[in-house]
């Protein structure tokens, strides 16, 4: 298995590391060859986390840093036949990315071709020529996207793009297509990403090209896994940080993203979210609904099992009064909710996940927990998910497995993992989320009811070994569907090392009449 990331596994500093680090060590019969890019300089130094034994292989690049340093294959200057077919590739990559801002569907259909046959013939050029690092960043590539903005038709906001900007756009290019010039994929005696029997791309982003081109030269299935959308996470950051981009530096990035994830998309046998928020945004972003499976995230439910194992069996953990505020911070719809509820029930408590405020006195029977642990669900009477709750609510699965009654606000993926085992109130209402908690304060009963409830939830659904047994499923389905001769030749000793279908038992093209039947010539 091509387990392709970005950011993340195998670096000890790395983003969403846990999933993967469970999937790996959750399949020991299946080998893993890891294609890892690091974003910066700091995370190479970090080194790696501890790797199974069944991890063959690590190969890692770059995302950062100057083409000639990153990638040894990238800084080949080209010959005047290379830099013709580059400009043409470049030329088609800029006109995509340049176009205008609300194209009808028609159009987008031919921006979606222009881009794809722009992206292959780079990644063709790449593999010939030895890389694309020097012509990214290039006069060439300069002249060619100045022309692109220029042109009729261009968006209005690329039109005004200074020379700054041609800069700042053809390096952060060569960046995000850095993959394509990497020697990962099959040259000489390295065999490459011609031997894995699948590519599974932990996002739809640069780490997703490698699954891209091994499709494409090699028909290798090709799996790609968000439980955060790349494109959103995008858009997020880059209006974060929009004071240090121009307009045309943000439209050009953006357009190329989203090309890129609707291609990755477009590609993909399937795409697996991690809950219906992601999904949504796969589908708005061109995600056919077909080729989409939700797995949700799992978690090892063993450091919660001796607290949920005590509430099924109705031993009391709680003193009925505390309500425990987990998985955000302090914000000041929480002292709302506290004033609320000291109101109707002066002797509440309040235990919040978190540090205290740097200079600010706690408030009379508010305390502090440093991280939500089992003895911290253990204490609490009701469980409160703080915030917006904008990615999977994984506090939630953690009171779940506590066997916990809950309240959190309706947003994100609330309503697909708690179901009807806990309360749900409108976000950032201060009075409807105290009421909900009053509600089970002074209902210990129905508070065991839902907590067994939601306990039982979160075992059936969002453990560890549910969520690697379902992409277990993933990968017996993707292989099976692998072409015959597709990288090295099959074993005959190895069960099942020809894929199912790939060739008919017998040859029904001729009548057979040389065999003698029952006794018959």
């Amino acid at each position: 298995m091509g387990l392709l990331t970005e950011g993340g596994y195998p670096y000890a500093s790395g983003e969403g590391g846990q999933w993967c680090d469970q999937l790996v060590r959750g399949l020991p019969g299946h080998d893993f060859e890891i294609c890892a890019l690091s974003r910066r300089a700091r995370q190479d130094a970090g080194g790696w986390c501890d790797l199974p034994e069944h991890v063959r292989r690590v190969r890692t690049a770059p995302l950062w840093g100057d083409p000639a340093g990153a990638v040894g294959r990238a800084h080949r200057a080209y010959g005047r036949r290379e830099r013709r077919r580059f400009g043409a590739y470049f030329a088609g990559l800029a006109e995509a990315l340049t176009a205008t801002v609300e194209p009808g569907p028609e159009d987008r259909k031919t921006q979606a071709y222009r881009f794809a046959d722009a992206l292959n013939g780079l990644a063709d050029l790449a593999r010939d020529a030895g890389g694309l690092g020097s012509a990214l960043r290039s006069e060439q590539a300069l002249r060619i996207l100045e022309s692109a903005c220029r042109a009729p038709g261009s968006h209005p906001a690329a039109y005004g793009i200074r020379v700054a900007d041609l800069l700042a756009v053809t390096a952060l290019l060569e960046r995000a297509l850095r993959p394509l010039s990497l020697d990962w994929y099959g040259t000489g005696t390295d065999r490459g990403l011609t031997g894995v029997d699948l590519c599974h791309a932990t996002s739809a982003g640069p780490a997703a090209l490698p699954g891209l081109l091994a499709k494409r030269f090699f028909g290798t299935p090709f799996l790609v896994t968000e439980y955060e959308v790349r494109l959103r996470a995008y858009y997020l950051n880059s209006a974060a940080s929009a004071a240090g981009l121009s307009l045309p530096v943000r439209t050009l990035l953006s357009a190329f993203h989203r090309q890129l994830t609707a291609e990755i998309y477009a590609r993909a046998d399937i795409i697996t979210p991690g809950d219906a928020q992601v999904r949504r945004w796969q589908e708005r972003c061109g995600a056919e609904p077909g080729r989409l499976r939700t797995v949700h995230p799992g978690l090892d439910p063993g450091p919660y099992e001796a607290v949920g194992e005590r509430s099924e069996a109705g031993e009391r953990t709680d003193d009925g009064l505390t309500v425990l505020w987990a998985g955000g911070k302090a914000e000041p719809y929480l002292w709302e909710t506290l004033a609320a509820l000291r109101q109707a029930e002066p002797e509440v408590r309040m235990r919040i996940v978190g540090d205290p405020v740097p200079g600010v006195q706690p408030a009379f029977g508010v305390s502090y927990e440093p991280e939500a642990g089992p003895g911290a669900y253990a204490a609490g009477s009701v469980v409160v998910l703080a915030g917006g709750a904008e990615s999977f609510p994984t506090p939630l699965v953690e009171a779940m497995f506590c066997g916990r009654a809950t309240v959190s606000p309706d947003s994100a993926a609330v309503r697909e993992v708690i179901g009807g085992t806990g309360l749900v109130v409108p976000p950032r209402n201060a009075a409807a989320l105290a009421a909900a908690c009053l509600d089970l304060l002074h209902d210990a009963g129905r508070r065991a009811r839902l907590g067994a409830a939601a306990r039982a939830r979160a075992l059936e659904l969002f453990t560890t070994e549910r969520h690697v047994t379902d992409f277990h499923g993933i990968y017996l389905e993707l292989i099976s569907r692998a072409p015959e001769g597709r990288g090295a030749a099959p074993d005959p000793a190895v069960p099942f090392s020809r894929a199912a279908g790939s060739r008919a038992p017998v040859d029904l093209t001729h009548r057979q009449t040389s065999p003698t039947w029952a006794g018959r010539p």
